[in-house]
């Protein structure tokens, strides 16, 4: 949500408190580094970021329980009278023991063992004594016990705290009372000014910012089952203004892109048209999904205001196409296509595809990858800036620095989620580059193969314009899927040989390349010499061609093997989640997926689309190694049961958080702190349509508002 703050930043939220004149420093200290303070290594620099550090959970010190009313297994706080203090044991295992007693408790004790003591404490804690303790209760063999527990030394009738005690995230050197008393001062310091209308907050019933962050710093007993169910006043305006902050930006970054210019590249009408001719020449006929994502496509490439889309669509739903015919009305109206993707097999399965639509109907193509001999790549530029070639297709090589385009009109990028931030920035000036100084920005279509929630897409492409094509072409024969245990392994390799031999072709999907000192998983390369001596000699039959791909191979490696599996040469591919998408291969009709319960549903969802492309019917199985925990049960159950991949998504948002659904921790795109986007759909909505008020009615304090939670180093204007 906030990238990290320096300490010498101003913070946005309040008026800072007078400053005092520094020290004057001796030149030499700027050769010793500072050392970084407790609250810096937690990355706490303002007394913004402590009051945004909240607590993890919290504990109920706000009622005693008696030692008679005490039960096994219950968190509760308690006094009593120290009777007993004794050492048990030598070191290193010695244990300090004390045993409290109340006169009206009868025969009851707590012992409290403590594995961790120094010889202060055992000073202090002297029979006579009377201590508060807080901690989980459980029955030992010789009775009550706490290990481990807080404890204080208290007065007869000493008065009990009033709100509830936090327990903040910490690090090594920082105790939960250095960091209580730093949110406490934060807190009191801070000047505030809330930059939501007092309306807005009325329109969503929410409370304001200053005391919904003493709320929760300092919450009330009666608040605590809201709280750890995540749906307090005070946690929702938290979400609401995280979420309004997200929304703010990416909205103006909309708004800023509206005043961009870019080619104009109206559809042409006639009949011989290049976008015709395509269509005549395609041997299928476009689904109504498939026409109103053309249709909007098309709309936006006529405009002057670059065009900044993203189509998505399950697995098989014809994405191709519609980019296929979006490139052709770019050529006709004549300025040059690119279109990226993240691997080289994905890149090239499009060359292929596209090559054999449009190249016929005299559209230039060139390929670029990282693969190329200098020669290759070489020609390639060339036509590439000579305009020659219309149509550009390749890996991120196509946005490297050399890559110079003559007219660039549009960028499809595919799978746009797997490309990291710096990489996308890239894009962009390369793209501003290929219009040849004239000031235009080219069109923007990304494409993305993994269905994502409404909620998600709200969220994370809330500056886009989204297409979806939520209906799959007909023909296509649902995968029945089914989950089967590795102890069945040796029946599956069996069913493998007896499908190969009629003919057909499958899929064995590993999670390693190679094994691995830390986990003990089927890896490709063993499965591989496994599955080719098993189905080496079969009794009345010829041996099964198995192939080996993975992402460790070079790139001529991986393309032949791929042509040999399409040609039917290979009957059995073994491979790593490098086949997860963009692969076709029609006759492939089973897919066995190794230690499925190590992957995510949209990741199974992907593989499995894998099959299911041709006439016969496929399958999917599922193998996985137990015991399973509750969540791999889960995702394992969804995957059998559902077919529809929004559905998964969803599910899959739910179970793993957007982070891992679409790759985001691993792209660098930063996730929310306080909000989830499974759960908080009703507040990303209000959060949306407030951003949008805000910055007609309220554009400073929308500004202030983003710059608050999105950190003083957010470009307001060209985000």
């Amino acid at each position: 949500m906030t990238a990290a703050r320096k300490p010498s930043q101003q913070d946005p939220i309040a008026d800072p408190p007078q400053r005092r004149s520094a020290p004057r420093k001796d030149p030499a200290d700027k050769a010793k580094p500072a050392r970084p303070t407790p609250l810096a290594r937690l990355g706490l620099h303002t007394d913004w970021d402590i009051a945004l550090h909240l607590p993890l959970r919290y504990e109920d010190e706000t009622r005693l329980t008696p030692l008679r009313a005490l039960r096994d297994g219950e968190m509760v706080t308690t006094d009593a009278v120290v009777i007993e203090t004794q050492v048990q044991g030598r070191a290193p295992r010695r244990q300090l023991l004390v045993r409290l007693h109340e006169p009206e408790a009868g025969d009851a004790v707590l012992t409290l063992r403590l594995f961790h003591f120094y010889p202060n404490q055992l000073k202090t804690l002297q029979p006579g004594v009377r201590l508060r303790v807080h901690g989980q209760v459980r029955q030992g063999l010789f009775g009550w016990e706490m290990v481990h527990p807080t404890w204080k030394l208290v007065d007869a009738n000493a008065p009990l705290p009033s709100t509830l005690t936090p327990v903040y995230p910490a690090t090594a050197g920082v105790p939960q009372s250095y960091l209580r008393k730093a949110v406490a001062g934060a807190l009191e310091r801070l000047v505030w000014r809330d930059t939501v209308p007092q309306e807005e907050l009325t329109r969503h019933h929410l409370p304001d910012l200053p005391s919904s962050l003493r709320t929760l710093h300092a919450p009330p007993a009666a608040a605590l089952p809201a709280l750890e169910a995540g749906a307090h006043p005070a946690q929702r305006r938290l979400k609401f203004d995280e979420l309004l902050a997200q929304q703010l930006a990416q909205q103006q970054a909309r708004a800023q892109r509206r005043r961009w210019k870019a080619p104009a590249l109206p559809a042409a009408a006639e009949a011989h048209s290049l976008p015709a001719q395509l269509r005549a020449a395609i041997p299928f006929t476009l689904t109504a999904a498939q026409e109103r994502c053309v249709a909007e496509i098309a709309a936006d490439l006529a405009q002057t205001a670059p065009m900044h889309r993203l189509l998505q669509g399950d697995v098989g739903s014809g994405k191709t196409v519609v980019a296929a015919l979006a490139a052709a009305q770019t050529v006709a109206a004549g300025w040059q296509c690119a279109l990226m993707a993240p691997t080289e097999i994905l890149a090239a399965q499009h060359a292929r595809k596209l090559a054999d639509w449009l190249e016929p109907l005299g559209v230039g193509v060139a390929w670029l990858s990282g693969s190329q001999t200098k020669k290759e790549r070489e020609a390639a530029l060339q036509r590439v800036a000579s305009g020659q070639a219309q149509l550009v297709l390749g890996t991120h090589a196509v946005i490297q620095a050399q890559v110079r385009f003559a007219r660039l009109g549009l960028a499809i990028v595919d799978e746009q989620h797997r490309f990291g931030v710096a990489q996308r920035l890239a894009l962009r000036d390369s793209l501003r580059a290929g219009t040849q100084g004239s000031g235009l920005q080219p069109h923007l279509l990304m494409m993305s193969a993994t269905p994502i929630p409404r909620t998600l897409t709200m969220a994370l492409f809330g500056d886009l314009d989204v297409s979806a094509i939520d209906v799959l072409p007909p023909g296509r024969t649902p995968v029945r899927t089914s989950v089967v245990s590795a102890d069945r392994r040796d029946e599956l390799i069996a069913r493998v040989g007896a499908l190969t031999a009629q003919g057909r072709q499958a899929y064995w999907v590993c999670p390693l390349v190679e094994e691995s000192e830390t986990l003990d998983l089927q890896n490709a390369v063993a499965t591989h010499a496994e599955l080719s001596a098993a189905l080496a000699t079969r009794p009345g039959q010829g041996a099964v061609q198995v192939g080996l791909l993975h992402g460790r191979m070079k790139a001529q490696e991986k393309r032949a093997t791929m042509q040999a599996f399409s040609a039917g040469e290979i009957g059995l591919l073994v491979a790593t989640t490098v086949i997860e998408v963009g692969v076709d291969v029609p006759n492939a009709s089973l897919m066995v997926i190794e230690h499925a319960e190590r992957f995510g549903l949209s990741q199974l969802h992907q593989l499995r689309g894998r099959v299911g492309r041709g006439a016969a019917q496929s399958d999917c199985v599922l193998l996985f190694t137990s015991p399973l925990s509750p969540t791999a049960r889960e995702r394992l159950g969804a995957m059998r049961e559902l077919t529809d991949g929004f559905a998964l998504a969803q599910k899959d948002l739910e179970l793993r958080g957007p982070g891992e659904l679409l790759g985001l921790r691993q792209s660098g795109v930063p996730g929310l702190r306080y909000a989830d986007l499974a759960q908080d759909t009703d507040l990303l909505e209000a959060a949306r349509d407030t951003a949008q008020r805000l910055l007609v009615a309220a554009p400073e304090a929308a500004r202030q508002h983003a710059a608050r939670w999105l950190g003083e180093g957010f470009d307001w204007l060209s985000a």
